[in-house]
């Protein structure tokens, strides 16, 4: 056994085991990095950058800050379902920071004030036709007009706002809230052409000369189940039924309103059906917890009076009543019937059984691929015909893929980390360190790329434009590929990247974040 000291004896390199040594001396290297909000907002919104803004009562530079990615701040304010707050640093040490009230106060203190968008001051010469005025055709509009574009929109409803507008009930989105959005978007030089539905694309491009198209036609039609029901029995869709309460006459429901269902649009009718005074009951065959709905919605929903049946299904629809069947959970999770029956009250049943898209219009081109009642894009969003792009779905994946033209139009915003700049060493900021290098935001511009792809909104989706390759319009780079849509020229530009890694030498940061050794002293 070895006479010599401990220390003496430890083999080269294992220093480390002992904490001690040079490494001690070593700082860590600052590098700003997507915060995680920003990363989650299907929207594409720069969260932390705005509400700096916003907190420093910066009001005006933090709305403009918004509208860089999403010009329905208001809108989204009230209906958008702040998915970032589940990824917030700050809900690990007491609770997420809610940006949906600040990103709706300053919607609504942008539209009292009557502040408008800048408008391009060049023209680029080129003509885009969007089709349909929903949030994902309003996005595509909205960008392609900041960039010079001269943009007509064409959609077969008698007012712009889509699903926005017929999907989601005015106890969530006040209609006057959303014209005067709208309406902004039109006094950049948007054309509208309402009640002109698209019935066949090949000729409204050649009549109109448009060099690009956009479709954001959404998920109009009401997806059908077989439900046995006898003739006098009073069925109807959820599509028909919230689309209606934009009429002058109130739908007929009667007093017991059953809602098949368990998705967000369920316990949107529901909702509403109590408001005309019905007694509206939900039924859907798996359970609560397993519902696509969210959680905080069926609470409010029953907070307000609506009854929900959970693991149960229509099994036949009559005159004044339903038979609904009990169902169970097998082995795997699924529901399956067992085989007993109760009879409910009903004065008519409402379907909430998801939407489909209608492309029918898109009928005679040939370029265009088509699969289970989809358009086939690559991860551009870019159809075979070559100035024909098309919304994907929500988290559609970069490589070629079937995906249908219909937009998200609901969620709310999210919550924010105070600072971007991640501290390499403190355990709780190691998410940011995490990631691809293509989700790192710059804080200083970088060298000269080509013209990004075009992206998509999901609280108001859109994808974007491709123009032919003669044209050369300068457009803003973006990686993230669900930020709301902007038109992206096919010809290189130089512009400034949008995404990417900066690592500042350990004298750029301040004394008070400098890194200190274990014992907590400065170095």
């Amino acid at each position: 056994m070895s006479s010599k000291p401990f220390a003496i004896t430890l083999d080269v390199g294992t220093s480390l085991a002992n904490r001690t040594g040079s490494w001690r001396t070593l700082r860590p290297v600052y590098v700003n990095r997507l915060p995680p909000c920003n990363a989650k907002c299907p929207a594409g919104e720069q969260c932390q950058a705005w509400l700096y803004h916003a907190e420093s009562g910066d009001y005006r530079h933090a709305w403009e800050k918004i509208v860089e990615d999403n010009p329905f701040p208001a809108c989204m304010g009230r209906v958008c379902y702040h998915t970032c707050e589940s990824a917030c640093n700050r809900g690990e040490l007491d609770e997420s920071v809610g940006i949906n009230a600040v990103e709706r106060f300053l919607g609504d203190h942008a539209l009292e004030n009557g502040w408008s968008f800048k408008k391009p001051e060049t023209k680029s010469g080129k003509r885009v036709l969007v089709v349909g005025a929903g949030p994902a055709g309003l996005s595509a509009a909205y960008h392609l007009a900041r960039m010079g574009h001269e943009v007509c929109v064409r959609d077969g409803a008698k007012a712009a706002g889509g699903m926005m507008r017929y999907g989601i009930p005015k106890y969530r989105l006040p209609r006057e809230v959303l014209d005067k959005e709208i309406a902004r978007i039109a006094e950049l030089g948007v054309k509208f052409e309402l009640s002109r539905e698209v019935t066949d694309l090949a000729a409204e491009m050649k009549e109109g000369g448009f060099d690009a198209v956009f479709l954001g036609v959404g998920a109009s039609l009401a997806r059908r189940a077989y439900i046995p029901a006898g003739d006098a029995a009073h069925v109807l869709d959820a599509v028909t039924v919230l689309r209606s309460m934009e009429g002058e006459e109130q739908p007929l429901l009667g007093r017991r309103v059953v809602v098949y269902g368990g998705g967000n649009t369920a316990i949107d009718v529901a909702r509403t059906a109590k408001r005309l005074g019905a007694e509206p009951l939900v039924v859907y065959r798996r359970t609560r917890e397993r519902a696509p709905a969210h959680q905080f919605e069926i609470e409010e929903a029953i907070e307000e009076g609506v009854h929900m049946k959970w693991l149960s299904t229509i099994a036949h629809a009559d005159e004044g009543e339903i038979r609904i069947e009990k169902m169970k959970l097998d082995e795997s999770g699924r529901p399956v019937p067992t085989g007993e029956f109760e009879t409910v009250s009903a004065d008519s049943v409402v379907l909430a059984l998801g939407q489909e898209t209608n492309l029918k219009f898109l009928e005679g081109i040939d370029d265009l691929q088509m699969e289970n009642g989809s358009v086939v894009v690559d991860g551009s969003m870019m159809t075979g015909l070559p100035v024909v792009r098309c919304l994907p779905p929500k988290n559609a994946s970069p490589r070629p893929s079937a995906v249908s033209t219909r937009g998200t139009t609901r969620m709310r915003p999210s919550p924010c980390v105070p600072s971007l700049t991640s501290f390499a060493v403190r355990r709780r900021s190691t998410r940011w360190s995490r990631g691809s290098p293509s989700r790192l935001r710059s804080s200083r511009p970088a060298a000269a790329c080509p013209a990004a792809t075009a992206s998509s909104a999901t609280t108001a989706t859109a994808s974007v434009l491709t123009m032919p390759s003669s044209s050369s319009v300068p457009a803003r780079s973006s990686a993230s590929t669900t930020s709301t849509a902007r038109a992206a020229a096919s010809a290189p530009t130089s512009v400034p990247a949008a995404r990417s890694t900066w690592c500042p030498s350990p004298s750029d940061a301040p004394d008070a974040v400098r890194s200190r050794d274990r014992t907590g002293r400065k170095k």
